[in-house]
């Protein structure tokens, strides 16, 4: 998949939303040190400098080296390339060795991963006690009653180019492994459902679709989801050109600590 997220990077930085600041102090609050955190499919670092607001140092590593090039700069967050060649002994040693890691944050990524061998990771480094995992995605825009339905039309069209680990997302992460103790911020099939505030214009809105993988993958394979005529008809149902909206990503969350 990283070669594919390559192909969006560029977009990644303004097109996705920004996840609310109170989040990152929820998962504060709820660990006993702040020393260190890990920031996994780091992407563009918006994840990582939100969790920097609150830990000493966050480690955000990804395995696109397009994606880190777009990262954002933090005095507090080091950025690492983690091919999927890493081995796990490397990746441990990197990021701080075991019991090392207060909090674990991954935004809209955990689906992509091979998830035996990312728990197994997860509950070496997380200290013991007080150290917590957690992981977000959104899989809806509420937008307007007029806008939604035109919306709902133009994503069942993405339906055959997406990964088949998207059911996930699709399923608001309630059919998701989770094998930790909850926290109270969501737990394995029972995930915390959020919304995302965002004020957004078209132009900004097309940015975000251009950057779903299913959109890549289908340009690739030399289909246009995103023809003129659907952006006409998306652009119809928005309303002015220049309307800037508040929409609402809804998002769900999964917080766990070890089972000891």
């Amino acid at each position: 998949m990283a070669g594919l997220f390559d192909q969006q990077a560029d977009l990644y930085l303004d097109a996705r939303p920004t996840y609310p600041f109170q989040w990152y102090s929820m998962l504060a609050a709820r660990t006993l040190h702040r020393s260190l955190a890990w920031d996994v499919g780091t992407g563009n670092g918006q994840a990582a400098i939100g969790v920097a607001e609150h830990y000493e140092q966050v480690i955000g590593t990804d395995v696109s080296e397009a994606q880190l090039q777009h990262a954002i700069p933090h005095p507090k967050v080091k950025y690492l390339y983690t091919p999927l060649s890493i081995s796990d002994e490397e990746l441990l040693s990197s990021i701080g060795g075991e019991n090392s890691v207060d909090l674990i944050t991954v935004a809209q990524a955990v689906h992509w991963f091979d998830l035996p061998k990312f728990y197994s990771l997860v509950t070496r480094l997380l200290r013991k006690p007080g150290g917590i995992v957690a992981i977000w995605c959104y899989n809806d825009i509420a937008v307007s009653p007029t806008f939604d339905p035109v919306m709902k039309r133009f994503h069942d069209t993405t339906l055959p180019y997406w990964n088949p680990n998207i059911q996930y997302v699709f399923d608001g992460y309630k059919t998701l492994p989770f094998p930790f103790e909850s926290v109270g911020l969501g737990s394995e099939g029972q995930p915390l459902a959020l919304d995302i505030p965002k004020k957004l214009s078209f132009e900004g809105f097309l940015r975000m679709l251009r950057s779903w993988s299913a959109v890549v993958t289908a340009k690739n394979q030399g289909v246009d989801l995103l023809s003129e005529n659907v952006v006409k008809e998306l652009k119809s149902a928005w309303g002015r050109s220049n309307l800037v909206r508040s929409i609402a990503y809804k998002a769900f969350m999964l917080a766990g600590k070890v089972k000891l």
